[in-house]
């Protein structure tokens, strides 16, 4: 048994710098995906356009053969001026951080009116405004990982009442309350979902630290609220894999003053872990939309025969996960290290 898929598209992915992103970035293309739309949080994080474009140039020089869109980091730096100068040279969308919650956030937002005139133009030049959907931990509020989604969701509602014609993405739903709320929100409204979301629950990453990501993964109807929306074939769900790379030794050591590393890591296995998931829920008929069809008509980036490359995935008797990737003195480890697919791609 084999199938096909158009040009498939990761519309949220990490890929680092340096000898970091010489590992990683050809992942991409391994792991079945000729579309990349990168994240900005690097150290320092890209904020204006000329560092987009140079991080750019440094990727196509790793692989040429992926089609990077390209975001900046949402900061005091940005302008409304920088956000015009943005779009005439190609890039795609802004990205939010609160402050503190994930990996590389401590430049991070604290609150969105400040950035209105920012948002304004962006809705003026159809730029896309990208969420991380949480909000900081806070004792006083009763706030914590497994609510922090849940209550950024007001703040979705009201960015939406303002700019209604602002293309706004929800980052890795992880709540039955996220797929409820994008869905009662207009069409300029979407939604990514990861592939790790689809199958981990909190138990999964209590205790294990290569399943501990941000936002974490929640309860399970909360997971299969994620997988229903999948099995649906809604329109403004695609996947954003979040395929975020840390170094072994700050994934697995922690100290009584530094968690480990918030990041799960798919690039390399993508396709054929979707595959492999979405069969396992009844939705292996939703591949090809998911992964290619909703994210490209969302993001304007349609196939067309010129550009179509199609990825081919056979049916296997288990496909073992490797436990590790490495070039140089860099490493990384892959979710679901040491199991078995029950795909693989056809080279």
């Amino acid at each position: 048994m084999s199938l096909s898929v158009p040009s498939p598209a990761d519309f949220h992915v990490h890929l680092r710098q340096g000898a970091l992103a010489a590992l990683v970035t050809p992942h991409v293309r391994e792991g079945g995906f000729t579309l990349a739309y990168v994240m900005p949080n690097l150290k320092p994080p890209i904020t204006s356009t000329d560092q987009a474009l140079a991080y750019k140039k440094d990727l196509e020089k790793i692989d040429p053969y992926v089609e990077y869109l390209m975001t900046l980091y949402l900061s005091p730096d940005l302008t409304p001026a920088e956000i015009r100068k943005a779009k005439a040279a190609g890039i795609v969308g802004v990205k939010s951080y609160p402050r503190g919650v994930t990996t590389n956030s401590e430049g991070g937002i604290e609150s969105y009116e400040v950035y209105y005139p920012v948002f304004e133009v962006m809705q003026e030049v159809g730029m896309v405004l990208n969420l991380h959907g949480e909000i900081p931990s806070d004792t006083f509020t009763n706030t914590c990982v497994l609510n922090a989604e849940a209550k950024f969701l007001l703040h979705l509602i009201k960015l939406h009442r303002d700019f209604p014609k602002l293309r706004i993405v929800l980052e890795h739903a992880t709540t039955r309350l996220a797929v409820e709320t994008v869905k009662s929100l207009g069409p300029t409204v979407a939604c990514t979902i990861t592939a790790h979301h689809l199958a981990l629950t909190v138990d999964d990453w209590a205790g294990q630290a290569f399943n501990y990501c941000k936002p974490v993964a929640k309860f399970p109807d909360d997971r299969a609220a994620l997988q229903e929306v999948v099995r649906e074939g809604h329109p403004r769900f695609f996947l954003g894999s979040d395929s975020a790379p840390h170094p072994p030794g700050t994934k697995s050591t922690c100290t009584p003053t530094h968690a480990c590393a918030a990041g799960v890591y798919t690039s390399p296995i993508l396709l054929p872990l979707v595959a492999h998931l979405l069969e396992s829920f009844g939705a292996l008929d939703k591949l090809e939309n998911f992964t290619s069809t909703y994210g490209r008509a969302f993001y304007g980036r349609p196939v067309t025969k010129e550009t179509e490359t199609r990825v081919t995935l056979r049916k296997v008797e288990g496909k073992n996960i490797a436990e590790k990737w490495m070039l140089g003195q860099e490493s990384v480890v892959p979710f679901w290290a040491g199991k078995d697919l029950n795909w693989e791609i056809v080279n």
